[in-house]
């Protein structure tokens, strides 16, 4: 069985490659030219938005299972840089779709969306498959797009598209851009007498579902091979933990004193207070989170220590 990652230099690319070999899979993996991808596979450079490059590489490989992990992820950054996480996320799913269906219509297709889709909801109860999304920022926008994109190619070509809804997700290797490795990453630092003993925050307030890296690969695999072709999945811990008790977690695990300093460059134009997934429905197709947060910070503060 030929598996493609599409974005596999990213932070989860990596772990689905190691995921997918264990697991028997031909693995074969695209980056952008100035990424590096070392990990035993084979890798093409792959631009998502030239729809030729795509249609070449799927007809050459004729993957049986594709996950579509290549995006612009970050929030903060598609505030600042709406048209480049448009082309990537929108016109790039476009070109995956039309390239499937010209190129390898029996392919198994996993698209990777966010959470952040779901924007407003009811914060007191896990957020179902079922909640109306309400994107209130320009990434969970074009994530909700890619994923009305897969509904009308399921529809319309009979194309086995998954979707996913994920929930925030933390380990080693992860960008410091985000919350848990940035906050890892500073402490490291502080540690290392690379910085003064004062981390700098954003919004400490806000309440969010973390799984870990591993769990989520684990869970990816699954969706591709007994996921519902047009159906769309939660992919979470199923719990919310505020992002002062992440802060305080990372500091007891360090012997420095550190002065906690609130930036608010950190914060973004519109937050949303409190999210956690309801995970009935991918639990029903026999996965579950096993990795606890605590163990994931763990993880990744080492990481950070050892750079």
């Amino acid at each position: 069985m030929k598996a493609l990652i599409i974005g596999a230099a990213g932070f989860v690319g990596g772990y689905l490659i190691d995921a997918l070999k264990t697991a028997g899979y031909d693995v074969y993996a695209t980056k952008l030219k100035h990424e590096n991808i070392d990990v035993g596979v084979s890798v093409y450079n792959l631009d998502l938005t030239d729809f030729s490059e795509v249609c070449n590489l799927l007809n050459e490989i004729k993957p049986d299972m594709i996950y579509h992990l290549a995006a612009q992820s970050s929030v903060k950054l598609s505030w600042e840089k709406p048209q480049m996480t448009a082309n990537i996320n929108i016109l790039g799913a476009i070109n995956l779709f039309e390239a499937v269906r010209l190129q390898s219509p029996f392919s198994k297709v996993l698209v990777v969306g966010s959470s952040e889709e779901y924007g407003d909801i009811d914060y007191a109860r896990a957020v179902s498959e079922k909640a109306v999304p309400q994107p209130k920022n320009i990434y969970a926008l074009t994530k909700l797009t890619q994923e009305k994109l897969a509904e009308i190619y399921v529809k319309a070509y009979n194309l086995h598209i998954v979707t996913t809804r994920s929930f925030n997700h933390i380990g080693p290797r992860q960008s410091s851009q985000f919350v848990v490795a940035d906050f890892c990453n500073q402490v490291a630092c502080i540690e290392k007498g690379k910085r003064k003993p004062v981390i700098t925050v954003g919004n400490l307030d806000s309440y969010r579902d973390f799984s870990d890296v591993r769990d989520v690969v684990r869970a990816y695999i699954v969706l591709s091979e007994k996921g519902n072709a047009g159906e769309v999945y939660n992919v979470g811990r199923g719990e919310a933990i505020q992002i002062k008790e992440i802060l305080n977690i990372i500091l007891s695990m360090t012997e420095s004193k550190i002065e906690i300093c609130v930036d608010t460059a950190k914060f973004r134009p519109i937050d949303v207070p409190s999210i956690k997934a309801d995970i009935s429905k991918i639990g029903k197709l026999g996965w579950t989170p096993e990795i606890s947060v605590k163990k994931s910070i763990s993880d990744t503060l080492n990481y950070f220590r050892g750079l």
